[in-house]
């Protein structure tokens, strides 16, 4: 056993102290448990109390080795000097755990040294359990007390794992706002989230469509790192894309009155105001490249100059940033500083758009359906046959949802606020499907160029002149997918999404490459975005 001695719980002299509980005695005098060796741990000005603790347990166990540990501790209060003093001896012991058992007693002591020991139980730096003892109810010579054993090896607790389990399913809960989402690679990408979210205060950069949810996100990152008291500050939100020149830095840094024409007064600034909370730059990329250098040194330093002022200010917020634009192509041309991509490059997520998590579109519109009756108090539902017609449209190649979670927020509006007798009707679904269809042909017509200039740069002259213009056609919508796409396979379920279910052997990725194969393509060329 490993323990301090107990300066005021062990002390005692004459016949009468065997009348009193004494914790480290006790120890040896339970009748069912034999301690070989106890490393009894004390300051050297209290030698003398252990060295009667030391003579009474050999009067009680003559086979139990007492070692008197003389540890010089100034101040058994002090953490710091506590940690460090039993660190080092427990770095310099000998143990053999493949022949000995190690219980840590953490009844006496001060209460640093008994986290100092709980700690050092928790990471194995002591290989056994933790002790704890309690007097009896009748303090006498022949009840010892009690003792129990606690092992931190937390997978024997079942019930404290599931807690915890648990736990970490509301969080993940909390950061979807309870969707029930079924695209494996979005959950996989949130369950990572979380625990950065919780562990981590380094910048975050966020990359995905406009209408993905970037700002959303942020906000429940925030709003989770607040119910652990992880933050003290505000969550401060701004869109880059909307600052223009003098009034950006003054906007994010603050400035000092008459920096500039209109400085009419002081002003923090967004920084500062985000100080010890949360601060989200959405379309970052949009930065100039003056403010992008300001924001370098605040994000590094957390300490920044405002506007006209020859003084710096400090701000410790951590920075979460989102775009819907690739930073490494505006890094190689320059639009970006590197080194402030890589500064808040170190935890990045691309969050997909919804055409590319069709399993989680009807999840999504349960929720607004949910949250639109929340908000106007009439419950609205589809019937089934309009509710099939709808999926069937929203997961089809045809529906661009150009626009994402917008897009379906402001269709799934438009349905309630038209329903009669709280039912969306079949003959709704057809008029909101044309309306998709309308809302998109500008964003059809766009990709269509695109993909036409896109063959262009994939495949020689010669061979795009001997082309038809139906395998033409066809090859702008393969490569239309390809890039929309994040996998090989993923391309393929959607292209084969009929005939797939006629095969007995399903291989999706194999029949999209040799079909890109065909044209002299692969997967990595037609997958680059240009």
């Amino acid at each position: 056993m490993i323990g301090f001695l107990g300066t005021q719980l062990d002390s005692g002299q004459g016949a009468g102290r065997w009348e009193k509980w004494r914790p480290t005695v006790s120890l040896v005098q339970q009748e069912d448990t034999v301690v070989h060796r106890l490393e009894l741990i004390h300051t050297p000005r209290h030698e003398a109390l252990a060295q009667g603790v030391k003579r009474d347990i050999a009067s009680v166990s003559p086979e139990t080795e007492v070692r008197l540990v003389a540890m010089d501790i100034a101040d058994p209060w002090d953490f710091g000097e506590m940690y460090g003093a039993l660190y080092d001896w427990v770095r310099s012991y000998t143990f053999k755990p493949d022949t000995e058992q190690y219980w840590t007693h953490i009844t006496t002591g001060t209460h640093v040294a008994q986290i100092c020991m709980f700690l050092m139980v928790e990471s194995r730096f002591i290989p056994g359990v933790l002790l704890q003892t309690a007097p009896p109810k009748e303090q006498t010579h022949a009840q010892p007390g009690t003792f129990a054993l606690i092992d931190l090896d937390l997978s024997r607790y079942d019930v404290l794992a599931q807690r915890f389990e648990q736990e970490q399913r509301d969080a993940l809960d909390f950061l979807k706002s309870g969707i029930a989402t079924r695209n494996k690679g979005f959950n996989a990408l949130i369950e990572e989230i979380e625990r950065v979210a919780v562990r981590s205060k380094a910048p975050i950069l966020l990359t995905g469509p406009t209408g993905a949810g970037k700002s959303h996100l942020a906000r429940r990152m925030f709003e989770l790192k607040k119910s652990r008291h992880q933050v003290k500050g505000e969550f401060v939100e701004v869109n880059c894309a909307t600052l223009h020149g003098d009034g950006a830095a003054s906007t994010l840094f603050g400035h000092r009155k008459g920096a500039f024409t209109g400085a009419a007064a002081d002003r923090a600034g967004l920084l500062r105001t985000a100080h010890e909370g949360v601060l989200l730059l959405d379309e970052i990329g949009e930065l100039g490249a003056d403010e992008q250098a300001m924001l370098l040194k605040a994000v590094e330093e957390k300490r920044f100059f405002p506007m006209g002022s020859d003084r710096e200010v400090s701000s410790d917020f951590q920075l979460i940033a989102g775009t819907n634009r690739d930073l490494r192509v505006d890094v190689a041309q320059g639009r970006f500083r590197e080194d402030l991509y890589a500064r808040i490059n170190l935890w990045a997520y691309t969050l997909p758009g919804l055409a590319q998590r069709p399993e989680d579109l009807e999840p999504n519109i349960e929720h607004l359906l949910a949250r639109a009756a929340a908000e106007t108090g009439r419950a609205v539902r589809f019937n089934a046959e309009a509710k099939a017609r709808y999926l069937r449209f929203a997961q089809s190649a045809e529906a661009l949802w150009s626009g994402n979670f917008r897009d379906l927020s402001a269709s799934v509006t438009r349905l309630t606020t038209l329903a009669e007798g709280g039912r969306i009707s079949a003959a709704q679904v057809d008029a909101e499907v044309q309306r998709l269809r309308w809302l998109w042909q500008h964003t059809a017509t766009r990709d269509a160029v695109a993909d036409e200039a896109c063959l262009d740069r994939l495949l020689p002259a010669d061979s795009l002149a001997e082309m038809d213009l139906f395998d033409r056609v066809q090859l702008e919508t393969v490569v239309n997918v390809c890039r929309q796409a994040r996998s090989l396979s993923e391309a393929g379920r959607k292209l084969f999404d009929r005939s797939r279910m006629q095969r007995t052997v399903v291989n999706d990725a194999d029949r999209l490459r040799k079909y890109l194969q065909k044209h002299g393509l692969s997967w990595e060329a037609v997958s680059a975005r240009p």
